[in-house]
């Protein structure tokens, strides 16, 4: 009687125990920085745009989604900006394997070039692509001012996302299970399925989540290239400055807001995505 008398109030002292924080005084000096610089650089910056997009009302938002010319950037912007993530997830997983799995001549020298995107200042970026594919390209191929150049230039800045987020997870991505599946007769579709691509679903939504953001709000390496021809080569980042130049702010902030929710919505299908391909594995 006494035992089970005791066991309850044991169990609830192992819980209170558990339930208390771990923190040291270190790491909680170091998570109250932490969030203090995260809160100044990014929660009060993303309040400040919602708040100056909710100050007019739903009215703005109507004013803003109303006009054809603004809701013409946003459906190139997220159709195009979807179009390329997916076109990362399968050449960027490719790659990634390719230098992880295997061993060629000049390997190093496009692990390097794979960062050049990077490195490059965006104008720089939209300068070389339109050095390429203007006018006067020296290859015959002249895709300035049209969509086709607001698909390669989001595609040459949000390709290195992919390949850098699955590379590190491949090199640590243990062979033994791939080979003992192969002796046992499982085909390579069947390894790929089951074993190599729900280890990896983590890595490349995060990169995809990574491409898509970068791609809804690239600005730089598109103004040279697209021309942003209203209705036809304009984006969203265009769209917002020309408001901040006419000096309607509160339509651009309400425009982001927009974007941002639209960002916002893609990461969470991702994530239902990336848990559904790993629970399947």
């Amino acid at each position: 009687m006494t035992a089970a008398v005791a066991a309850p109030g044991a169990a609830r002292r192992c819980r209170s125990r558990g339930s208390r924080s771990t923190l040291t005084r270190g790491s909680g000096v170091a998570l109250g920085l932490s969030l203090t610089w995260f809160s100044v650089l990014v929660l009060l910056p993303l309040a400040a745009v919602v708040a100056a997009a909710a100050a007019g009302g739903w009215s703005r938002y109507a004013s803003v989604l109303g006009n054809d010319q603004t809701w013409a950037a946003i459906r190139l912007t997220v159709t195009q900006s979807l179009g390329v993530t997916a076109l990362n997830v399968v050449v960027g997983t490719a790659i990634a394997w390719v230098l992880v799995r295997d061993h060629f001549w000049g390997k190093r020298l496009l692990d390097v070039i794979i960062d050049v995107p990077f490195a490059l200042p965006t104008i720089v970026a939209g300068l070389v692509l339109l050095s390429l594919y203007g006018p006067r390209s020296p290859i015959g191929v002249n895709l300035a001012f049209t969509r086709y150049a607001v698909f390669g230039a989001l595609a040459f800045v949000t390709l290195p996302f992919i390949v850098r987020t699955v590379q590190p997870v491949l090199e640590e991505l243990d062979a033994d299970a791939e080979e003992a599946a192969a002796s046992l007769g499982a085909g390579r579709f069947t390894i790929l399925r089951r074993i190599v691509l729900p280890a990896l679903a983590p890595a490349i939504t995060a990169g995809a989540a990574l491409s898509f953001a970068r791609a809804i709000s690239e600005y730089g390496s598109l103004v040279l290239l697209s021309g942003s021809k209203p209705f036809q080569t304009e984006v969203v980042s265009v769209r917002m400055l020309t408001f901040v130049e006419s000096g309607n702010e509160g339509a651009a902030a309400a425009l982001a807001s927009v974007m941002l929710a639209i960002a916002l919505a893609v990461i969470v299908v991702l994530d239902i995505v990336q848990r559904r391909v790993a629970r399947r594995g």
